[in-house]
């Protein structure tokens, strides 16, 4: 099922969330209101808001109260995607120029910051002490996750512990905190707020991994820029990490061609190099894995609609075509 498909269902909550969305970034400053508009436009799968939905149906659905928390984390990841791209280096998103490419990276960290605090200030509607600190812990852990990425760019002597863990804060943690918020702010029972937890955080470090892999096999059209390109930025992840303990004569061409002080453009040898070596499919395999421990804990769920949807959406997410 597509993903477009799956969004139906929720039309026209979707919709609530989006126009939350764009009144939430408005700001009295004119670079940071078109900077923040700019990225909300770019577009985007809206992935964590859906989560949030989804596992409100567990509980006292009330979309009025759930878009709080929808646009609170959908900020959350949209800042990060700002922060990133000054880390990066990255002129292109989605096929369209960074807030840094725009502007400068003075600009772009400022409207990464001003994101948010948007989205602490629009947490701020629920009363919940939990829920506050819950949102809090996974900004900590995401800033802990990026400054980990910085610390290890062009570091190819990294173990799959690091990887894993870096993927975590990366990406896994905050779809896993949209499960259990959504169920939180619905008052499902405890045991279904862990599950979900649970089942966010295996089909995150799996949605992380699929697009890992999709870096070195996806094409321009599909990925809004060239192939490689986490490789080029010295951030080595599962197929390289798998290709380079594979091929030693491999690590030892990324290492003398890959560096911090000189731009290395044509990475078609290594790419090709690193699919030849069955990195993709190790990479596929351990995406597989997380998904499957996703639909176990999705199977142990009271059998409500949603189910059914998560088990869709999470099929889309850690399966989508190489």
């Amino acid at each position: 099922m597509k993903l477009a498909e799956i969004y139906g269902h929720f039309q026209s909550d979707i919709k609530i969330i989006e126009k939350e969305l764009e009144e939430t970034i408005q700001a009295r400053h004119e670079v940071l209101r078109q900077a923040s508009t700019d990225l909300l436009h770019a577009g985007g799968k809206r992935i964590r808001p859906v989560f949030v939905l989804l596992a409100a149906r567990f509980g006292t659905y009330d979309i009025q109260a759930l878009k709080h928390i929808a646009v609170s984390l959908e900020l959350i990841h949209m800042a990060s995607l700002v922060h990133d791209d000054v880390i990066d280096d990255a002129d292109l998103r989605r096929g369209k120029k960074t807030i840094k490419s725009q502007w400068d990276n003075r600009v772009a960290m400022y409207a990464g910051d001003y994101i948010f605090a948007k989205a602490v200030q629009t947490a701020a509607y629920f009363d919940s002490r939990s829920i506050h600190l819950i949102i809090s812990d996974a900004i900590m852990e995401m800033c802990i996750g990026e400054v980990e990425q910085i610390r290890d760019q062009f570091n190819w002597d990294q173990n799959l512990r690091t990887y894993f863990r870096r993927i975590k804060r990366k990406t896994a943690l905050l779809i896993a905190v949209s499960c259990k918020l959504g169920a939180i702010a619905a008052n499902a029972p405890i045991d279904v707020q862990r599950r979900l937890y649970l089942f966010g955080y295996y089909v995150g470090m799996s949605f992380q991994i699929t697009d890992d892999i999709l870096d070195f096999v996806g094409t321009m059209e599909q990925l809004g820029k060239p192939a490689g390109g986490d490789l080029r930025q010295g951030n080595v992840t599962l197929p390289a990490l798998y290709a380079m303990y594979k091929e030693p004569k491999l690590k030892t061409i990324i290492q003398s061609s890959l560096t911090k002080d000189e731009p290395f453009e044509d990475m078609t040898d290594i790419i090709n190099q690193i699919k030849a070596s069955g990195g993709i499919e190790y990479a596929v395999t351990i995406s597989d894995r997380y998904l499957q421990k996703a639909f176990d804990q999705l199977e142990a769920l009271p059998d409500v609609e949603a189910k059914t949807y998560f088990l869709q959406l999470a099929s889309y997410i850690g399966r989508r075509k190489f």
